[in-house]
């Protein structure tokens, strides 16, 4: 059985520092992230704010994603986030709603 997947991007404030991820998870991945039990570099960089996500159909797919936007100049990632959360909102109370 295939799971869905998402790719996601983390700020530290508006446009701040950036952390793209992927996973299968996203409440329980974003929770680890703002309780600093995620990745070390967002604990470093204080990203406890989720800006933007895109959901999938596989995990496969998230994770595809997930490096196609590491790849991606900072400014065509701030670009995306301002069009799909204008204010830099943190995006993790709308997952639970």
């Amino acid at each position: 059985m295939e799971k869905g997947g998402y790719a996601y991007i983390m700020a530290s404030g508006a446009h701040g520092t950036l952390y793209v991820g992927s996973t299968a998870n996203l409440a329980r991945r974003i929770w680890q992230h703002k309780n600093d039990v995620g990745s070390v570099y967002c604990r470093k960089h204080g990203c406890k704010t989720l800006v933007y996500y895109e959901v999938f159909a596989t995990i496969e797919e998230a994770m595809a994603r997930e490096k196609a936007m590491k790849a991606w100049k900072r400014r065509w990632k701030t670009e995306r986030i301002s069009r799909f959360n204008p204010e830099w909102r943190d995006l993790y109370d709308d997952l639970n709603a």
